[in-house]
């Protein structure tokens, strides 16, 4: 059987680098057991270079083994899961038959086969990661097929710009350069998103620049004003009469360059980890629970009154008393009404746990993120014992020294976000919780009193969210207005105080 050894590719290359030629012409003759296709090749006054492993591949009889690599899919995606291999080693492929089924963030993609041939090995096994642009399986192909690895092909800059002028994106052709290509591949730039402004729809590489500029907001230097001139007079035959206008040249000049600002950030990419890995599980979950949302304003002009009357006693203590003391306690009591409020469910929704403690959590913002850490037995503290437990919590949570304990088994949440800023909000079910209050800041506002009177107030507003599994609106409802009852009327607690 005839190959094509390494003294042949040497006699090749040098009769390809004597020859200047333009036309093409074909390498035929070799002659063995078995016909082969003939190879075609291309010369120009430039010496063309190609790569043994290609003419290996495509003469060697025996069958090559292909490492059959994983093409882009697109979107950006740089890599997959591997979800299903539809072959195994030893099984026999041919073209377009599938392969293997992988995963992306956006979409699952059907691998199908380019060659004829049998699987020689996988490289990866289900729920691995691959990698765009590596090999996913090898093929040893059938010795009568045409194995051509593109991969090991090494391509003059003449057949680079004849080969990839055009690029099917889409349906239609994309027109552009190889350096434009590569300057739109290092940005991460779709060509089929840029309007190309050359002849014919040709992407330029001021297009890209354009392109990129409006996504970053770079400011791109400005393009070089060209001196227009008109064309001078043609000399007359005869003199030109009195008072016929003679014409003149000008001269647009160029304006003066100006400094461009130039961007030097780099993009910094860290693996989410710690709490913020939990909370990325958490959240996930909190997406599957239907929310129904619930909003009302509470006026807080009398408990704003009682807790200056009781600050500086809770002071000499050695306790700081806030508000939120009082909307805890608030909350305890409501939920003595409505225990539905202080249930969890299960991951399927089938159960329903009524919990006893009232452990309510205290949504804060800490150094290392969102942390939840919830006063235990709320219904048998009262406001100075809840105010010294948050007080003990948020010393802990300043110092970073917050444990398992006090961040698990909570049954209600309460999200202070008032106190950095805004009014309303939506907020989100921590799992296996059923609700969750929001408190926004609070603000002097003008309201009607007693007489149509027009005072000053002390309002707040609440937003709550309940998972509409197991909680109605009517009932969320009911137990915001009762909460804003005993907020509002703050003596109010005091017979119902355990």
């Amino acid at each position: 059987m005839a190959a094509v050894t390494r003294g042949s590719y040497i006699f090749v290359s040098r009769l390809l680098s004597q020859h200047l030629c333009r036309r093409s012409f074909r390498l035929q003759n070799f002659r063995s057991g078995r016909t082969l296709q003939p190879l075609t090749f291309r010369c120009s006054r430039e010496p063309q270079v190609f790569s043994r492993r290609a003419l290996h591949a495509a003469s060697v009889c025996c069958g090559p083994v292909v490492q059959f690599k994983l093409s882009d899919i697109g979107e950006g995606i740089m890599e997959v899961t591997v979800k299903e291999w539809y072959v195994k080693e030893g099984d026999k492929v041919s073209q377009f038959d599938s392969i293997c089924e992988v995963q992306s963030d956006k979409a699952s993609v059907t691998i199908t086969s380019r060659y004829d041939g049998v699987i020689k090995k996988l490289y990866y096994d289900v729920d691995a990661t691959a990698l765009v642009g590596k090999p996913l399986v090898d093929i040893e192909t059938e010795s009568s097929s045409e194995v051509i690895q593109e991969e090991d092909v090494v391509e003059t800059p003449a057949m680079a710009r004849e080969e990839h002028t055009h690029q099917e994106i889409k349906g239609h052709k994309t027109q552009a350069t190889p350096a434009v290509r590569r300057l739109a591949m290092e940005n991460n730039i779709k060509l089929s998103e840029v309007v190309g402004t050359g002849k014919d729809g040709r992407i330029l590489k001021e297009d890209i620049l354009n392109f990129l500029a409006k996504q970053t907001g770079a400011i791109l230097p400005p393009a070089p004003v060209q001196e227009i001139q008109t064309p001078p007079p043609s000399p007359p035959s005869t003199a030109a009469p009195v008072g016929r206008p003679v014409s003149t040249t000008t001269v647009a000049k160029a304006p003066p360059p100006r400094a461009t600002p130039v961007f030097t950030g780099k993009d910094v990419t860290e693996p989410v980890k710690g709490f913020h890995k939990a909370m990325v599980k958490t959240m996930t979950a909190a997406l599957k629970i239907p929310h129904f949302g619930y909003c009302d304003e509470v006026d807080l002009s009398r408990l704003v009154a009682l807790r200056t009357e009781l600050k500086p006693i809770a002071e000499s203590r050695g306790v700081k008393l806030s508000y939120m003391p009082f909307f805890i306690k608030a909350a305890s009591l409501g939920l003595l009404h409505f225990p539905i409020l202080n249930a969890s469910v299960d991951e399927d929704c089938k159960n329903i746990t009524y919990r006893a403690s009232h452990n309510i959590g205290l949504a804060m913002d800490t150094n290392q993120g969102l942390l939840v850490p919830n006063v235990k037995n709320v219904q048998l503290l009262s406001v100075f014992e809840i105010a010294q437990e948050l007080n003990r919590l948020q010393a802990l949570g300043t110092a970073g020294q917050l444990s398992t304990a006090h961040l698990s088994g909570g049954t209600f949440t309460l999200s202070n976000i008032g106190s950095i800023g805004g009014t309303y909000a939506k907020p989100v079910i921590l799992p296996p919780e059923v609700a969750i209050g929001a408190l926004g800041k609070i603000q002097v506002l003008p309201r009607f009193g007693a007489g149509n009177q027009v005072v000053p107030a002390h309002i707040m507003k609440v937003s709550w969210s309940a998972d509409h599994r197991v909680i109605d609106g009517a009932t969320m409802c009911r137990f915001s207005n009762l909460w804003r009852e005993y907020l509002e009327n703050p003596a109010s607690m005091v017979l119902d105080l355990k």
